[in-house]
């Protein structure tokens, strides 16, 4: 399944069946295709839409047909399958009933829909990897957050983010040149605040495809930073010359 311009539709399968014998077939859809071919069957094509205004509404409908037809040989999902892909109604109203977190920090927020329904992992193996992501960049963030169809399931501290090698990350079979953490759960003042919580639809961009989104902290809003940061923060409110006037007041008083 995917979208096209002029005959894409009739690539795919000619590429298949004109490989060799000898050629192994470089993914699922190219197998498909050939034991099609090897059955004495030929490749049928549908085309659920055609005369489309945009690419963002070939986007919104590549990912509504690959939801509605289970089994197919895709190796990712449609463009913002993770969050708006079809589901129960009862599912989709208790999400918007939630309330929305407030990014207290910079975070990483991950999608782990198709990971954690389809690979019967942990949500803490789900989240950790492995993508694609600047390591560089995602060291600056120890907050990760999981969430699963717009709901907050998991918050993990970083400690370190490594490349996607099998002495990592024995379980991941796919491409080397992706990153995963390691980490521990957060500390519950923090959990508290994202636990249970819908992802605001600022975080969630229709049409994108990356699981991961990095969530710059929001501009000072007078309140106090969680536990974790706390003491950062007091020893620069006290190193401060209004922090060094209000000890001598109190010192004073």
């Amino acid at each position: 399944m995917g979208k096209g311009k002029g005959d894409r539709v009739f690539q795919r399968a000619k590429g298949a069946l004109s490989a060799s014998d000898d050629e192994d077939a470089t993914d699922l859809k190219s197998q498909r295709i050939k034991d099609i071919g090897a059955a004495g069957l030929e490749v049928a094509h549908v085309i659920h839409r055609h005369g489309i205004e945009s690419e963002e509404l070939a986007f919104e409908i590549e990912g509504a047909v690959i939801d509605a037809y289970p089994g197919l040989t895709n190796q990712v999902g449609g463009h913002a399958s993770g969050d708006y892909r079809g589901r129960h109604a009862v599912e989709i109203i208790a999400e918007y009933r939630a309330e929305p977190f407030e990014a207290r920090e910079p975070l990483i927020l991950i999608s782990i829909g198709k990971s954690y329904d389809e690979e019967d992992k942990s949500i803490y193996e789900a989240v950790r990897g492995c993508w694609v992501i600047n390591p560089e960049r995602a060291r600056k963030h120890n907050l990760v957050l999981a969430h699963r169809r717009g709901i907050v399931v998991g918050a993990f501290r970083t400690t370190d983010w490594l490349p996607s090698t099998k002495a990592n990350f024995p379980w991941h079979t796919g491409d080397e040149n992706r990153w995963g953490f390691v980490g521990k759960p957060a500390e519950q003042e923090t959990a508290r605040l994202y636990m249970g919580k819908r992802v605001p639809e600022a975080y969630r961009a229709k049409g994108a495809a990356n699981p991961v989104r990095f969530i710059k902290s929001p501009s000072a809003t007078g309140e106090y930073p969680e536990p974790y940061l706390a003491n950062l923060w007091a020893d620069t409110w006290r190193s401060s010359s209004r922090g060094r006037a209000a000890a001598a007041a109190i010192q004073t008083a």
